[in-house]
């Protein structure tokens, strides 16, 4: 037999074979809605069992959770580019886990900071100079200079904390160009920005140690979520007021799924600016603080259509 006859016959055995894979997938009737999601809905079956294709599917979206959990954080190349993207300082700080084996299982070291990162903030964070501090400064826009020429001082009225969190896949991602727009909207107004703080090995609670001892009036913390099978960089950002250690999660607003495939960055900065607003107005947040943006903004605001009506 020649060559191209082998060929020939090779070609038809894999269009027979899978032939023969399609006769046995028993497809499922709503296989149309699977362009409307990431999730996985009618992947058919094999007998009882999934398909090859989708199993093989759902092990490659397995790997590559376990992977974000694991991914180590370019601090040092992020802190750079936070800073000439910002103009803003930014401080690299270290939660009193160790490494990310003792941050898996002690999620409680990585709620707080080690000494040497609160000795950092707290040169950052002088107590205000009589008559600067409290709303009269906030108002004013108030900023100070620290020992290190940095702009410091209880007078902030934010501080952006960034964290890796559980995906650091989700905060190298995700942390600079959602800041870059959330802080294009801030710039329109009065708020004193305190230095960025990002923090290794960091769980959300961090971020009202980091707010207290900076003397932030609200604190924003930045972190990788928990990777989904359909989602490994996803990036959090939860709202603090008045932050202090040993609050709880009823004191915190959270805006989920910030990434380009989830919540976009102009959506979730849109939102978070106007909790930020209410935060500073009411003076709270948390359970007593709703979302109430809808879908005001008319940018954001494009009719949707039913799905349903889409189907072939």
């Amino acid at each position: 037999m020649s060559q191209h006859d082998k060929d020939k016959t090779g070609h038809q055995e894999q269009r027979d074979g899978a032939a023969a894979r399609d006769e046995v997938v028993t497809a499922n009737p709503w296989q149309a809605l699977r362009r409307f999601t990431a999730a996985r809905i009618a992947l058919g079956r094999s007998g009882v069992s999934l398909p090859t294709a989708p199993q093989l599917d759902f092990q490659l979206a397995h790997a590559r959770a376990r992977d974000a959990v694991h991914l180590p954080l370019d601090h040092a190349a992020l802190a750079a580019a936070l800073t000439a993207d910002s103009g803003l300082p930014c401080l690299a700080l270290h939660s009193a886990a160790q490494n990310r084996h003792v941050y898996l299982q002690r999620p409680d070291l990585g709620r707080r900071l080690d000494e040497p990162s609160r000795r950092l903030l707290q040169a950052h964070g002088a107590a205000p100079a009589p008559g600067q501090g409290g709303d009269d400064a906030a108002s004013a826009g108030v900023r100070r200079t620290g020992p290190d020429g940095a702009v410091a001082g209880a007078g902030y009225d934010l501080a952006f904390v960034i964290a890796d969190g559980l995906s650091a896949l989700a905060i190298e991602q995700n942390a600079l160009p959602f800041l870059r727009v959330m802080l294009a909207r801030l710039a329109a107004e009065q708020w004193s920005l305190a230095p960025l703080a990002l923090v290794d090995q960091g769980r959300v609670a961090v971020g009202d140690e980091v707010g207290q001892l900076l003397g932030a009036r609200a604190v924003v913390v930045l972190v990788g979520e928990r990777p989904g099978l359909s989602s490994p960089d996803s990036m959090g950002l939860y709202l603090t007021w008045a932050p202090q250690v040993g609050l709880t999660d009823a004191s915190r607003n959270c805006i989920s799924n910030v990434r380009p495939a989830g919540l976009r960055y102009e959506e979730a900065a849109y939102k978070l600016h106007y909790l930020l607003e209410q935060s500073r107005l009411r003076q709270l947040s948390g359970v007593a603080l709703k979302d109430e943006t809808g879908g005001a903004d008319g940018a954001l605001a494009a009719p949707q259509r039913n799905f349903l009506l889409d189907l072939d």
